[in-house]
Formats: structure tokens, sequence, C-alpha cells
């Protein structure tokens, strides 16, 4: 690590978000601090505080790298047929779960004090991921109004995380011994299967 002065502002909240990341994946998002932080590079608090607002702002900032991360992983598994695709996307999801579960989950764990709102750039990176899903289900179902393909995507995605979140806590296994491979496998089948029905015509 540098003496403290051969950092700029970039460079400091660079290795402080790096940081982050690092204590977020060994102790989880409940063992990060700006303290810890500031220890871990060298620096005072105070001088964290010339970068990010206060820990939340840190926060978000390190959870919108780990969301550029996965969505980066999971830009890689669209290449293929729509639902070669579809279930590409959720194997990649599911590994990026299992391969760092600290930092994928201190995207849905952080909350904002009482009366901030999430950042529109952290918002719109998340609706990147349902995108990707949304492209494929429009090519899967082109028949479908667009509008169904983005609910189906929010629809579907949300099963696949609440997988995720069921197998990490290990209560799938209490509850019959399924992997998290299998049980998401099993909801894709039915979920394609039927979405890929003809609508039905509602009667007037």
């Amino acid at each position: 690590m540098g003496r403290r002065n051969e950092h700029t502002r970039a460079e400091l909240r660079q290795i402080a978000l790096e940081a982050a990341e690092e204590l977020v994946a060994a102790q989880g998002l409940a063992g990060l601090s700006t303290r810890k932080v500031a220890a871990r590079i060298g620096y005072t608090v105070g001088s964290l505080y010339m970068v990010f607002r206060n820990l939340d702002d840190l926060i978000v900032q390190m959870n919108e790298r780990t969301l550029d991360a996965l969505h980066a992983r999971l830009a890689t598994a669209t290449g293929q047929p729509p639902t070669a695709a579809i279930r590409a996307l959720a194997q990649s999801y599911i590994a990026f779960a299992l391969s760092e579960p600290n930092r994928w989950l201190a995207i849905y764990q952080h909350r904002l004090p009482d009366g901030e709102t999430v950042p529109d750039f952290f918002s719109e990176k998340v609706a990147r991921m349902f995108e990707l899903v949304q492209r494929q289900l429009m090519l899967l179902c082109p028949q479908r109004p667009p509008d169904d393909s983005a609910l189906a995507a929010r629809a579907l995605w949300s099963g696949i995380h609440g997988v995720c979140i069921l197998g990490l806590d290990q209560k799938l296994e209490a509850v019959g011994g399924r992997s998290i491979e299998e049980v998401a496998g099993s909801l894709l089948d039915h979920y394609l299967t039927g979405f890929a029905l003809p609508q039905r015509l509602t009667p007037s």
C-alpha cells in the first residue's frame, strides 16, 4: 500500500471499494464498517468521507460493482437459442451466487435509511439483468406483447433468486434434499413450457 499522499481521490475510491469487497466476502455485510475499510487500506475514517458520503454510499457503490460483475457473467450466456440461453443465464446466476455468496447477498441485504431512495444508476443496473432474460423470452415467444415478456422475466427471475436464497440457507436440503440446480431446472421446465403455450382468449 502506498503512502496516503500517493493516491488520488479516484485511486482512494478504488482501493476502498476493493477493501470493502474483501471484507464482505470474508465476513458478510454485517462485518463491514468504515473503520475496518480505513484500517485495511492505511487511511483514516475521515479520509474515506472525502470520497464517500457515508457507509451507505460506500455499500451502494460496492454493490454497483457487484452488479457489473454479475451482468458481465450473465451476458456471456446469451449467444444460443432462447431456451438454452435462459437456462444458461440461470446457471450463471446460480454459479455467481454460490461462488460469491456474501457479495451477492449484500446486494439484497442492504437497506438505505428511511427517506433515501436507491440511485437511478443502481436501479438501471438491476434492470439490465431482467432485460437479458426479457430479450430471450421475446425471442422464444415473439407473438406475445413486450409487457408480457417483461413481467415474465421478473417473475421467472424472482423464482430463480428465491431458489438461490433457500439453497444458501440450506433450506432446500431440509425439505427434500434437492440441489439448487435441480430445483431451478424444474422451475425453468415448467415456467417456460407454460409461457410458450398459445394464449387463451379472455371472454369479453
